[in-house]
């Protein structure tokens, strides 16, 4: 396979980027290469099925983007002294992704459940994380007792239900506001 030019990683990163802006907007039923050819700015979908297969293929690069964009931002910031700081630190981080890529965390939410999941289980590896997160601090007494898992669904559902009504929110009273419910519902 012969790697792609400079212009072709060029257009495929267009692409993505005009895919994200449209799934955000209209949500995954509703985008089209069509709706993402208008909004990239292309004359046609044919420059669109040229770099991807089918609509398939482009909502897993775009989740996997996503993905490892909002990974890499949020782990730069969690490496803090005890699991009760690390958990205050990943819910900040996720609302300071939020707010530079809104877009990126709307569309990743819309097609979280369309992706292909090719390590069987990537899509939940938030929950994952943070449950294991949760069980550390109980252990080391800075949580009170809990179901970890169950609390990381309601944890990642404040978070995610911040993201799906983001552009009607105040995202600095929204922080303060899930570390606080957080706060007080994992105790001390």
């Amino acid at each position: 396979m012969r790697a792609k030019s400079v212009t072709e990683q060029a257009r495929r990163a267009q692409i993505v980027q005009a895919a994200i802006a449209t799934i955000a907007e209209l949500d995954y039923a509703e985008t089209s290469f069509k709706a993402i050819a208008a909004r990239a700015g292309l004359s046609s979908t044919g420059l669109i099925s040229y770099h991807f297969r089918n609509k398939q293929e482009l909502v897993d690069v775009v989740f996997a983007d996503i993905l490892e964009r909002f990974q890499a931002f949020v782990i730069e910031r969690m490496d803090q002294p005890t699991a009760r700081a690390e958990l205050e630190a990943f819910l900040r981080a996720n609302i300071a992704f939020l707010r530079e890529h809104r877009a990126d965390m709307l569309a990743f939410l819309r097609i979280r459940a369309h992706a292909a999941v090719t390590d069987g289980g990537i899509a939940d590896s938030d929950h994952v994380a943070l449950a294991e997160l949760l069980r550390q601090g109980q252990e080391a007494g800075e949580f009170r007792a809990f179901d970890p898992d169950v609390m990381a669904v309601f944890i990642l559902a404040m978070r995610n239900g911040v993201v799906l009504r983001s552009g009607a929110l105040d995202l600095d009273v929204c922080e303060r506001e899930l570390v606080a419910a957080v706060e007080l519902a994992t105790g001390g």
